[in-house]
């Protein structure tokens, strides 16, 4: 299971961003408050300040990266936020070395685990292990080297499985919450698809039906009386003739906007039908075919949201395939209650855990945000 909790629930990898925030926070004053208690064995006060510092970074680029508007959390920004951890524990041996008389003091151990735990929705199950596994061995290196630097008479076994055992625990705590919360989140989304597949098939069976409907009703309106006519009239004129053009293009069409019918026109007919709101689509390559699953769900997502709640009074879905990038454009018309920036950013961040580009912009005539993904 290679998923992160982000991409399995993006929602979630949202509302969890404060908590890379705390850990931060309370990584960096760990950092501190253990430099201080230990100020005594410090020879190095530049070394000490500079891995205080490499803390701060740590914290700092985890929770930047963490944030909605720079999704997705890639595997690199982990290993950026691992590496200056393990600077930062790298400096504080240097700053102690050949005085550390006690491993308790010593900040690196959880620093490093806690950084990796408050990422844990951001990463996946295997990664977070190995970051911690990678972690421990750099930190047994310093012990070995602390240990030999104080002529310790402790065995270098027992120093290293205390040592390692903060970022070993925690990263493995940190790997049980994410596999844990994907699984969960797989559990519920199939059940979830299972609903949606059975009501899916009930709407396109409902509309189906409304475009037979729709064709029997102009066959009916129009068509039958005019070859009603034509077989009783004593001679077929040329308006007879332009006429039966007329109705024999308007049933060619209508067949043929049922046949190219996407999703999307599906969606469309569903928001206009429920909410009687105008939605129109202009999808004239059917491109919207060809987005996967998470990107169907994150626009969809989007335009049921706009048409309810007095949201909007119309909405239009544009689809353009430029020569490497499908561009996807939402525009909204504000209704009684128009969206704010701020919920359409959320939607914006959605989108970029799923792989898309989003750009949002709010106006007095109205809202609109652009969505685009590189075409593979």
């Amino acid at each position: 299971m290679r998923l992160t909790q982000q991409e399995a629930d993006p929602i979630g990898g949202i509302t969890a961003a404060p908590i890379v925030a705390i850990g931060a926070v309370l990584a960096f004053a760990a950092s501190i408050l253990l430099t201080v208690a230990h100020w005594h064995e410090v020879g190095s006060p530049l070394a000490a300040v500079l891995g205080i510092l490499l803390v701060g970074m740590a914290g700092l680029t985890a929770a930047i990266s963490a944030a909605p508007q720079f999704a997705p959390f890639t595997a690199d920004r982990l290993w950026l936020v691992v590496a200056l951890a393990v600077g930062a524990a790298i400096a504080e041996y240097v700053s102690t070395i050949g005085a550390d008389r006690y491993l308790y003091d010593d900040y690196g151990p959880i620093v490093i685990g806690m950084l990796i735990l408050s990422v844990a929705p951001y990463c996946t199950w295997t990664s977070l292990l190995l970051a911690g596994a990678l972690s421990a061995a750099v930190l047994s290196i310093l012990v070995v080297g602390s240990a030999t630097a104080t002529m310790n008479t402790v065995p270098i076994g027992a120093l290293i499985a205390v040592n390692s055992a903060a970022v070993l625990a925690l990263s493995a705590a940190a790997a049980g919450y994410s596999y844990a919360i994907v699984d969960e989140t797989l559990a519920w989304q199939r059940e979830a698809n299972r609903a949606a597949l059975r009501r899916d098939a009930e709407l396109r069976a409902g509309i189906a039906r409304s475009v037979q409907q729709s064709r029997i009703s102009v066959l009916g309106r129009e068509v039958l009386p005019f070859l009603a006519g034509v077989m009783t009239a004593d001679r077929i004129t040329v308006a007879d003739a332009d006429r039966a053009r007329e109705l024999a293009e308007a049933l060619r069409r209508a067949l043929k906007a049922g046949i190219e019918a996407t999703w999307l026109d599906d969606l469309a007919a569903t928001v206009r039908a429920s909410r009687d709101i105008p939605v129109i689509v202009d999808d004239p390559e059917g491109a919207a075919a060809d987005l996967d699953d998470d990107q169907r769900s994150a626009l969809t997502a989007l335009i049921s949201w706009l048409g309810e709640g007095g949201r909007s009074s119309a909405i239009r879905v544009s689809v353009a395939v430029d020569p490497r990038r499908r561009r996807i454009g939402v525009v909204a018309e504000p209704g009684a209650d128009p969206p704010s920036r701020r919920d359409l950013d959320r939607f914006a961040a959605v989108a970029r855990a799923v792989s898309m580009r989003a750009e949002v912009d709010v106006t007095r005539e109205n809202v609109s945000v652009e969505l685009s993904h590189v075409i593979e």
